[in-house]
C-alpha cells in the first residue's frame, strides 16, 4: 500500500501541470482527499473505480464503498483505491455541489489522472490513449449527497444518554438588512441591491469589535462589549479560562454574526487563571 498526495488544477488539455498518480495493477493506494475550498462542497470520483472510505477528519470510520465522495469545506476523507481495472489512464475529477437555488458558484470540473504503470501509453501528450472521464453527479444532486453522508458509521458503539436534564432551544436566522448610513456600501454591504447580510441566534446578532479583541475588552473593562452578571452557581462548569468562540464552520458566516463567545473568568489559583498581557503587547 502506498500513500500519495496530489493537487488539482482546473481541467484543460493535458499539460505539464496535469497531476498524474501512478498505480500498479493489483496495488491498493490510500488517497487522502482534502477539500481546501473556503465555502464550497465538492464531489470527487475516479473513472471506473470504486472508493472504500476508511476515515474522515483524522478519525477511522466503518469502511464502506462508493463511487463518489462529497466533501464539505475543509473536510478530509481517507479512501482506498485498488488497481483492479484494465491498464489504462483514468481521470480523477472534482466539481462543485451546490444545493442553494439561484446562488452563483464556480461549476468548473478539475481533473488529475490515475495512470497504470503498465499502460501502453504513459506519456502526457499521447493522443492514442486519452484518459477515461468519469460521470459526475449533477451540481444539485442532493440525493447522492444524502446517500453518501448516511453511509458513515463509527467503528465502535458510542453511548448516548436518553435521560436529558435540560433542553436547549436555539433559533438561527439569516437575512438582509438595509445598509446603515455610516457603513461603506462597497465593503460592508455586499448583499443584493446594496443590502447587508445579517445572521442571528435567538434573535440576537453579534458584531465583532473592530478595534480591540474580546480578551482585551475584558481586561480593560471596556463598556458595551460584555456583561458581568454571571450566575454565582452556574449550571455548567467551565474549566478553561479565556474567551471561547462558538461559531459556524464557514468563515464568511462568522462575519455575518453567526457566532457567540463564552468568556470564562479566572478561577482560584495560578492554574485556573490567565496571566495579564504584558504592558508592551502591541494593540490588535
Amino acid at each position: 500500500m502506498s500513500n500519495r498526495r496530489f493537487l488539482f488544477y482546473p481541467r484543460t488539455e493535458l499539460s505539464d501541470d496535469t497531476v498524474i498518480v501512478p498505480i500498479d495493477s493489483g496495488e491498493t493506494n490510500l488517497l487522502r482527499v482534502v477539500n481546501s475550498a473556503l465555502n464550497q462542497p465538492l464531489f470527487f470520483t475516479v473513472a471506473n473505480h470504486q472508493l472504500t472510505v476508511v476515515g474522515a477528519d483524522a478519525s477511522y470510520v466503518k469502511p464502506f464503498t462508493t463511487s463518489v465522495l462529497m466533501l464539505g469545506p475543509g473536510q478530509t476523507t481517507d479512501v482506498l483505491i485498488s488497481g483492479d481495472q484494465s491498464p489504462s489512464r483514468y481521470y480523477m475529477a472534482a466539481r462543485a455541489y451546490q444545493s442553494a437555488q439561484n446562488a452563483p458558484f464556480d461549476n468548473t470540473t478539475t481533473t488529475a489522472i490515475l495512470e497504470y504503470k503498465s499502460s501502453t501509453c504513459a506519456a502526457k501528450n499521447c493522443s492514442s490513449n486519452k484518459p477515461i472521464m468519469p460521470p459526475l453527479p449533477a451540481y444539485n444532486d442532493t440525493a447522492t449527497v444524502t446517500t453518501f453522508t448516511k453511509s458513515f458509521r463509527s467503528t465502535g458503539k458510542n453511548f448516548v444518554p436518553t435521560d436529558i436534564d435540560e433542553n436547549l432551544f436555539f433559533t438561527i436566522g439569516l437575512g438582509l438588512n438595509p445598509c446603515p448610513p455610516n457603513f461603506n456600501k462597497s465593503s460592508q454591504c455586499q448583499g443584493p441591491n446594496g443590502t447587508r447580510f445579517t445572521a442571528s441566534m435567538n434573535n440576537v446578532s453579534f458584531v465583532l469589535p473592530s478595534n480591540f479583541s474580546l480578551l482585551q475588552a475584558h481586561h480593560q473593562r471596556i463598556q458595551g462589549v460584555f456583561t458581568t452578571d454571571f450566575p454565582a452557581n452556574p449550571p455548567r462548569k467551565f474549566d478553561y479560562t479565556g474567551v471561547w468562540l462558538m461559531h459556524c464552520h464557514l468563515d464568511v458566516h462568522i462575519t455575518w454574526g453567526l457566532a457567540t463567545a463564552f468568556l470564562v473568568e479566572n478561577g482560584v489559583g495560578e492554574l485556573q487563571s490567565i496571566e495579564s498581557p504584558p504592558e508592551d503587547l502591541p494593540l490588535c
